[in-house]
This record gives C-alpha cells, sequence and structure tokens, in this order.
C-alpha cells in the first residue's frame, strides 16, 4: 500500500490521519507528507522516541511501560489512542519497536508492535521482521503501518 494511496483513502471519508512513532523515527510522517496535498488530511505526527516522550506527549501510563515494556502491543495500543486524542485526527497509528543492531531474548531485534485507534476501536499487531538491519526493518515497519492504516480505512463504516 502507497502512502498516496491511504491519503486518498482517508480524504474519500472526511478523515484525518495522526501518527505515533518510536522506533521509525518520523519516517511514516514522511512518506505522508512526502506526497502534495497531504496537508489536508495528514493532522500531526508524534515522535516519541523515549519513554518520557511517549509518556509527555502521548499520556501513556508509565505503569504500563513499566509492566509491559515499550515495545508491547500494550504500549502501541496507548501510543494510537493518546495520539487520536490529542489531535484532531479520526485515525492514528503507533509503531514501538526493536530496529537494530541488538535485542533480547525476549524482545528480538526486528520486532515490532503496532496500534491502530479509530472510530472501529482500537487494534494491535506484533511483527518480527528478523535481524534485517536498522534501515530494512525501519522501511518494514512504514509499510506495514501503511498497510494497516489502509485496512481501517477500507473496514470502516460508511459513515464512521
Amino acid at each position: 500500500m502507497t502512502a498516496a494511496a491511504v491519503l486518498a483513502a482517508a480524504r474519500a471519508k472526511g478523515w484525518r490521519i495522526a501518527t505515533a512513532e518510536s522506533c521509525t523515527g518520523g519516517l511514516l510522517a514522511g512518506a505522508l507528507t512526502d506526497i502534495p496535498g497531504s496537508s489536508d488530511v495528514f493532522e500531526r505526527g508524534f515522535v516519541t522516541y523515549s519513554n518520557a516522550a511517549k509518556v509527555e506527549m502521548l499520556g501513556v501510563d508509565p505503569a504500563l511501560i513499566s509492566a509491559h515494556g515499550a515495545v508491547s502491543e500494550e504500549v502501541a495500543a496507548a501510543m494510537a489512542q493518546g495520539a487520536l486524542a490529542r489531535s484532531d485526527a479520526t485515525l492514528a497509528v503507533s509503531t514501538t519497536g526493536i530496529a537494530g543492531p541488538g535485542g533480547s531474548e525476549f524482545k528480538p531485534e526486528g520486532r515490532v508492535c503496532f496500534g491502530i485507534a479509530g472510530p472501529e476501536g482500537v487494534s494491535t499487531q506484533t511483527i518480527d521482521f528478523g535481524a534485517l538491519g536498522r534501515a530494512k526493518v525501519r522501511a518494514a515497519a512504514v509499510e506495514t503501518a501503511l498497510r494497516l492504516l489502509a485496512v481501517a480505512l477500507d473496514q470502516a463504516a460508511p459513515n464512521s
């Protein structure tokens, strides 16, 4: 799914999009804003690389980070919900993961958690892309986030 197609689908619904990014560091917002005319759909992006930024900018509960870690579906959901609550967007997507190098037995390099928040509620997904290298993991995460936005737009009720 391309950023242009996501923007066109959101435009057709009259929806606006917000992003909450950790491991992608603004690359997703960059992909969306690379498209001319994106300003009528892209509402804002939050780059919340540190745990403090997740708490301060998105309202993620520090206890959630302590209990599950920043790279978790629980935190991804809270990030997406926070972006939605702190913007005029209709749909928000979040990314949090381990782009590499490094990782651990429990959270390996290449693991990225995604959250989507919108009128249909909140959903999450985790993908282990593997140790592809930092740039490829981040690129794969952007592609996945775009696909998740497209699916959410496609599955939403007509008058959401």
